[in-house]
């Protein structure tokens, strides 16, 4: 063991922070002592890695720019002066080598309530303090410039590292990260990080068209058209229709779609399945938004995609992603437009019919963040000894 490792998650909007931190988790206990502190709701089927503990700090969610709890014992206040006696107390307890916060401070500004003092004490007592990021950061607030230098300050000051799980050969973090004060922290190029998984078997694409909406919240839109333009779709490719939709999709969009598909033939709603790749491996298509966990595991299962990207005011993160896997020809991007039914038949048959380009992509990151931090907390031990 190289030591013990505090790991601060936070998801709002989907699921797609968890799943990535989860799949960090189940790499790190091979070196680490992991506690992992989870700030969002936990769906029931979620699989937490064996030998991570979960510390459940009160859900948190945004809703547009504002937090809400999502813990009926507490409003957004009590919940986040609790979420900081929390983090406190876990830190102190597990006494860590490594804590990576995922996201802070190019992201959670929110949050800096109860991560600053903590990351402040970690910094103290000479643990190296990672930051955790995906591949591509928002660049859509009306104080842009102001947050990526407040982030640049804040990152020289409490941090050792930044890990960027993304392939440098696609995206790298100054294409969405501009501040005037240089980053002077180390910036790690990770590779991409994916769940563990078996490569799909050749010639095995026998399912249905698959229609995903990540963890399903700003979903609604996309599995509706998919439903609406079912009998079109199956007029003509002669597809079956598995909508997956997501267990944060509101109850009323649920029980819409269930009225929607029932006594259908060929349409199929689950509210959520236990591995995305598992039946993106043999389905014959796929319509999705273009998150990050999504996008990868349609990049691995080399299935022919389609995605529509989910957008809001400030949210542009999946449209930079959806575009830049365009143009290495993995997946083709939908307007609103193209989400009428005769439009959606048409694009789900060009798919079937051109399939997607193979592309190499480092999908190794999970691994190759457990060998930084790894040695980087050896660097620091020689340096101390």
């Amino acid at each position: 063991m190289s030591g013990r490792l505090l790991f601060h998650c936070q998801h709002s909007l989907g699921l797609g922070h968890l799943v990535r931190s989860l799949a960090l988790a189940r790499s790190l206990v091979e070196r680490f002592e992991v506690v992992l502190l989870a700030g969002g709701e936990l769906p029931d089927h979620v699989d937490v890695p064996e030998n991570v503990e979960v510390v459940r700090l009160p859900a948190l969610a945004l809703d547009g720019r504002r937090l809400v709890s999502r813990d009926d014992r507490f409003g957004v206040g009590a919940a986040l002066g609790e979420r900081a006696a929390v983090v406190r107390q876990a830190f102190r307890r597990l006494q860590p080598d490594v804590v990576v916060v995922e996201l802070f401070p190019f992201g959670r500004k929110k949050l800096a309530g109860e991560l600053v003092p903590m990351l402040r004490e970690a910094a103290a007592s000479g643990a190296l303090v990672a930051s955790s990021l995906r591949d591509i950061l928002v660049r859509g607030r009306a104080d842009q410039a102001r947050h990526d230098e407040r982030a640049a300050g804040l990152a020289n000051e409490l941090f050792g590292a930044v890990l960027v799980h993304a392939d440098p050969r696609l995206v790298r973090l100054a294409e969405t990260f501009r501040p005037r004060t240089r980053l002077h922290v180390p910036v790690h190029y990770t590779g991409f990080v994916v769940p563990p998984a078996e490569p799909p078997a050749p010639g095995a694409r026998s399912g249905p068209l698959v229609v995903s909406a990540g963890g399903g919240r700003f979903g609604a839109p996309l599995l509706r058209a998919a439903a609406v333009a079912q009998p079109a779709i199956r007029a003509r490719t002669g597809l079956p229709i598995r909508l997956v939709a997501g267990p944060f999709l509101r109850d009323a969009d649920w029980l819409h779609l269930s009225r929607e598909v029932r006594g259908r033939d060929g349409l199929e709603l689950l509210r959520s399945v236990p591995d995305l790749g598992a039946e993106l491996a043999s389905a014959r298509a796929s319509l999705s938004q273009c998150g990050y966990n999504t996008a990868l595991e349609v990049i691995r299962s080399r299935v022919p995609a389609l995605v529509a990207p989910f957008a809001a005011p400030g949210e542009d993160e999946q449209t930079r992603r959806a575009s830049l896997l365009q143009r290495l020809g993995t997946v083709r991007v939908l307007s609103g437009d193209d989400l009428s039914p005769v439009a959606l038949a048409e694009a789900v048959d060009r798919a079937l019919r051109e399939p997607p380009r193979r592309v190499e992509l480092d999908l190794g990151g999970a691994q190759r963040t457990t060998e930084i931090l790894d040695r980087l907390v050896a660097m620091r031990a020689r340096g101390a000894a």
